[in-house]
């Protein structure tokens, strides 16, 4: 990838301050609305993206102190934990979302400069170093920024970043199992990442195959 540390966490920044105004004043009927992921509200948006900054803050803790600290206990353990979130009221969404994503970032920006080589693993089992969890939160907050349903698009979201992602997802669904698409780059980046995507089309004409949600 060509981001680097400073451009990554730039994306995590604008990410968050997109979320949180993407559920400023929300409801609890709007809370307890759907979302764009399928079969979730976008409570269970907001108690994911909460639960995500607790889970890779426990990664940067973990390149901070060399202690092993998995992001996740089990990945029982973090299904169960949004649905016990998704149920929280408007206030306590918001304040969770807000403080766990302020946790992270004085985290991150506390986090010496050697100990974002250390290396970590993802809930996935990737070992990485500390320096790729920026990006692991900035698609977090970026998508699902989206995903939350309240007018957003991915045209919203920078083209520096839209790009990255679309390489990103590229790689993870594997080269050869995505066939080659045309279409604006917010649109194909949507259509790869298995989001709803006007204006996309096959190379040879027609309409692309329908992607299952990708994060």
């Amino acid at each position: 990838m060509a981001r680097d540390l400073a451009t990554a966490l730039g994306w995590v920044d604008t990410g968050t301050r997109l979320c949180a105004s993407a559920i400023a004043g929300l409801s609890e009927e709007e809370y307890g609305a759907a979302s764009a992921l399928p079969g979730w509200t976008r409570g269970h948006v907001v108690a994911h993206l909460a639960a995500n900054a607790e889970a890779i803050g426990n990664l940067v803790r973990w390149a901070r102190t060399g202690e092993e600290t998995p992001m996740y206990a089990s990945p029982e353990a973090r299904a169960a934990g949004i649905e016990r979130g998704a149920l929280l009221g408007a206030d306590e969404l918001n304040r969770w979302f807000t403080e766990s994503a302020s946790a992270l970032a004085a985290a991150m920006a506390a986090l010496p400069e050697e100990a974002w080589r250390a290396e970590v693993v993802t809930a996935q089992g990737r070992a990485v170093p500390a320096s790729e969890t920026p990006w692991m939160r900035a698609r977090e907050v970026m998508v699902h920024a989206v995903d939350l349903a309240v007018g957003l698009t991915f045209a919203d979201l920078p083209d520096r970043f839209l790009r990255e992602l679309r390489e990103d997802i590229r790689a993870r669904r594997g080269h050869d199992a995505v066939p080659d698409v045309t279409g604006s780059l917010a649109d194909v980046t949507a259509w790869l990442a298995g989001r709803p995507a006007d204006g996309v089309t096959s190379a040879g004409g027609g309409l692309p195959p329908t992607l299952p949600p990708w994060l």
